[in-house]
């Protein structure tokens, strides 16, 4: 049996008909459940947690214009013990290596160019 004492007010629920606006005071919660615009605001903002772990929305918005492009990559499993070792981020540190190669070898490029 639940030792603690239940905090809701069970006449108020029991009180409530299928169809009828919700008792709401400001003090009620973060929205006015009547309001369908506000309920919608709040859930977007809102933190899902999904298999019991926590997934945070709103940290990237709608890109005007894709940055990256999705490729399936086969690499070495030294590579990525390498990358994933320092924890989350591996595939960002794998793409900055990349484009610092890439710099280095434009580099190298136009310096030989230049002899």
């Amino acid at each position: 049996m639940n030792k603690t004492q239940s905090k809701t007010d069970w006449a108020r629920v029991l009180a409530y008909k299928e169809g009828d606006p919700i008792p709401f005071e400001p003090g009620d919660g973060p929205y006015d459940p009547n309001d369908a615009e506000a309920t919608r605001a709040f859930f977007e903002r809102a933190d899902l947690i999904r298999g019991g772990k926590l997934v945070r929305r709103g940290k990237r918005g709608p890109q005007k214009a894709p940055t990256k492009k999705l490729v399936s990559l086969r690499l070495s499993p030294e590579v990525i013990d390498y990358f994933k070792a320092d924890g989350p981020g591996w595939q960002t540190r794998i793409d900055s290596t990349l484009i610092a190669s890439i710099k280095r070898s434009t580099l190298i490029a136009s310096i030989k160019r230049r002899v």
